[in-house]
């Protein structure tokens, strides 16, 4: 599936939460020591890119998606030094390097923000934020009526009665991007790092900078006064000047998680960015027609702006999906209720699993892999209240159990925990049955999920680039085809199917003459 257009519109890119991948100095943390150490692991695997979650300094509130330097790196992590050689050595194995970057919002540690509370009203200190004075005869009641996604009021006052805005924590205050001080300071963030040789920036809520300057009232559900306002495509396209002024393809990918896939497009014109991840496909529950709705309405939208498209089936935010597929029930994912009291059967998800690692595999365009996703590792839902971390589950009273369980540190050799992660333990728990999970224990094993992507992404390399064209193989049985040789198919239904003419390439599961159910296979005319 190679794509001599840009590296990017076929890439697959290898999520690394760096917390949770490997420990390199022994306190319990993942660090970028554990990740060079751990480089070979993942040229072996064949990805073509990683894609780090924030490595900046932060007190972590939110899993360092709370910034308070965006020009350093988090010592818990490791040094700048670390980070140019971590670069450098990734791209000796073939790998380029795409970081997150947090323009929405920093940390209440950000020196901006300091500055802003010393300040006081009025000051062009607090104009970096959203700073409003309350509602009612004392000013006690939040300027509006908006939510934060993390749980609660959406503002937070400070002594001196004043209010500030957190779309998230009240630890992460929002930017205000009509200023254009907050403009200039990104624009030199991301030459920073382009400079130090990174090959693109992951945009975290890529949707939500700019903001209705009137801040309205809204009704439950509406973000429309704080999410894909017009404003942002300006923004985007002069970071696209940017990027493009460096050498070697440097890349924009958007988080953007809109109702409208056709809206979520016009930020992938040929101008603006260059990626966007595919939530549409991510939340999509096991059903076939379902499925094939969404990648139709993915690739139409993505043509429509000459734009590839991207598909995910995980990552840091969500369910797992192989806990997802294996519920009993709805198999989808949601923010408003996570199901994690639902009943799961991990043999099931599992097989599920691994006929959608194949179908993200065949697609046209890029993907992503969540780490741990290529061992087939399941959310761990057992996670003691005590040692959550994540601020949706403080901000929501318990009722919102956050995104720890898919965090939980990889599981890499032996037979008790932390399983190679690290020395010195891991800070979140792993479950004892990961023994047989393990990097070390599935490299050994031709059957293994860890075989599988191998295989899949090398594979992958040779797939016909160009259109897909769907084929009608009975009822329940997602097909197409690439080209004139390349074959997909994946049966949903409740009973085995006649399998497709064609030499196997690569099977999800065991297959004869027929198709099982919950089973892919790649077949060559």
């Amino acid at each position: 599936m190679t794509d001599k257009t840009g590296w990017w519109r076929s890439a697959a890119i290898y999520q690394v939460y760096i917390r949770s991948f490997a420990d390199g100095n022994g306190d319990g943390v993942g660090d970028l020591a554990g990740v060079r150490a751990r480089l070979d692991h993942l040229a072996d695997l064949g990805i073509d890119a990683i894609w780090f979650t924030p490595w900046y300094p932060s007190p972590m509130d939110d899993g360092g998606y709370d910034v308070a330097d965006f020009r350093d790196i988090e010592p818990l992590f490791g040094t700048l030094a670390e980070a140019e050689d971590l670069i450098s050595e990734a791209h000796t194995r073939g790998i380029r390097v795409i970081i997150d970057i947090v323009p929405n919002h920093c940390s209440d540690e950000h020196r901006w923000f300091q500055a802003a509370l010393e300040a006081g009203p009025g000051s062009p200190e607090r104009q970096r934020f959203w700073f409003r004075p309350g509602r009612g005869p004392d000013g006690s009641e939040p300027p509006n009526n908006w939510k934060s996604r993390f749980g609660g009021s959406a503002w937070t006052r400070v002594p001196d009665g004043e209010w500030y805005l957190h779309l998230y924590s009240s630890r992460q205050p929002d930017f205000n991007w009509d200023n254009p001080e907050i403009r200039t300071e990104f624009e030199d963030v991301l030459r920073f790092w382009f400079d130090r040789g990174v090959d693109g920036f992951r945009i975290d809520v890529a949707d939500g900078l700019v903001k209705d300057p009137h801040l309205p009232d809204v009704d439950e559900g509406d973000e429309t006064p704080f999410s894909d306002q017009e404003g942002l495509h300006e923004i985007y396209r002069s970071w696209r000047k940017i990027a493009d002024s460096y050498g070697g393809e440097r890349v924009l990918v958007g988080e953007m998680w809109l109702p409208d896939m056709a809206r979520a497009a016009r930020y992938l014109r040929r101008d603006e960015l260059h990626s966007a991840f595919n939530f549409d496909f991510l939340v999509c529950p096991w059903d076939c027609r379902r499925f094939r709705d969404v990648i139709d309405r993915t690739l139409k939208a993505h043509d429509e702006v000459g734009a590839p498209a991207a598909w995910v089936l995980s990552n840091h935010d969500v369910t797992r999906h192989v806990t997802r597929y294996g519920r009993q029930g709805d198999t989808g994912f949601s923010f408003a209720n996570r199901l994690h009291s639902a009943t799961v059967d991990l043999e099931a998800g599992t097989r599920r699993a691994r006929a959608a690692a194949l179908l993200t595999l065949a697609l046209p365009g890029g993907l992503y892999v969540y780490q741990g996703e290529e061992l087939g590792l399941w959310e761990v839902l057992d996670i003691p209240d005590e040692l959550r971390q994540d601020p949706v589950f403080a901000r929501t009273g318990g009722a919102d159990p956050g995104r720890d369980g898919c965090r939980v540190p990889i599981p890499w050799s032996g037979t008790e925990p932390p399983f190679g992660f690290g020395s010195g333990g891991a800070w979140l728990p792993q479950p004892l049955a990961w023994a047989d999970y393990t990097a070390e224990a599935e490299a050994a094993d031709p059957a293994s999920m860890l075989s599988l992507y191998r295989t899949g992404l090398r594979l992958r390399r040779d797939l016909p680039a160009g259109s897909l064209e769907w084929l009608s193989l009975g009822e329940g049985v997602l097909a197409f085809r690439l080209g004139t040789e390349f074959t997909f198919a994946l049966n949903f239904s409740a009973s085995p199917v006649p399998l497709p003419d064609g030499e196997i390439l690569l099977a999800s599961g065991p297959v004869s003459t027929e198709l099982p159910t919950d089973t892919a296979v790649w077949l060559r005319q």
